[in-house]
């Protein structure tokens, strides 16, 4: 019969993202590194030369590629390419969860970075990196603020085919925007989200014997 063709195909179906498959993929490296016996999180400057957001700080990562072996491997090999250190120094790297934002899905992960000492960042996408220590991060309370989205139906949109017409009830939208600020650099946007992200990670469950 037709219908059991029709379980049969939807059968052990594995579901994923509505329309992820046109989705841009990137996956980003929240690194750690340790200086002078105490751990810091190390961000990138993104080079002036760059077309897409010179100037602003960043994590280094990028767009997954298909020889890549996974969303991690992208993550490793972009932190390699940008800081000029091996794949093999990048140890310990653990997933957090996946952000998908304008038609983007981003992977983020932490790791640490065993030889800082040895980084030489790749000038044509890095102007400069610095590191916070993850002491103060824990400890500074981010500024919040919110980015509202209009609702604007092109020109032609067919408003006689909805009920409401144009007087149709939109649901707004709106964004929150964190900014967190470490002597003369700002860190917002999508850096700021992931940053937040890891702290309450590693403050879930927080015990004193557990200091870091």
């Amino acid at each position: 019969m037709e219908i059991e063709k029709l379980a049969k195909r939807l059968n052990n179906r594995t579901p994923v993202i509505l329309g992820s498959a046109r989705f841009s993929k990137f996956a980003i490296l929240l690194p750690l590194v340790e200086i002078n016996n105490e751990v810091h999180v190390l961000f990138e400057v993104r080079s002036l030369k760059m077309r897409r957001q010179p100037g602003e700080v960043c994590f280094p990562g990028g767009r997954i590629d298909p020889g890549d072996r996974d969303e991690e491997h992208t993550a490793i090999r972009e932190t390699s390419e940008e800081l000029g250190i091996s794949e093999d120094s990048i140890i310990d790297v653990s997933p957090l969860d996946y952000m998908i934002s304008f038609g983007q899905i981003i992977y983020p992960y932490a790791g640490i970075i065993n030889n800082p000492d040895q980084i030489v960042p790749n000038p044509a996408e890095v102007e400069e990196v610095f590191t916070v220590p993850l002491s103060f991060l824990k400890e500074v309370e981010p500024e919040t603020y919110h980015v509202n989205f209009k609702v604007q139906p092109e020109e032609n949109f067919p408003f006689d085919l909805i009920a409401g017409g144009e007087n149709y009830n939109w649901q707004t939208r709106k964004v929150e925007e964190i900014f967190y600020y470490f002597e003369d650099k700002v860190i917002w946007g999508l850096t700021a989200r992931i940053l937040k992200h890891f702290l309450e990670i590693i403050s879930e469950g927080f015990t004193e014997s557990e200091s870091v």
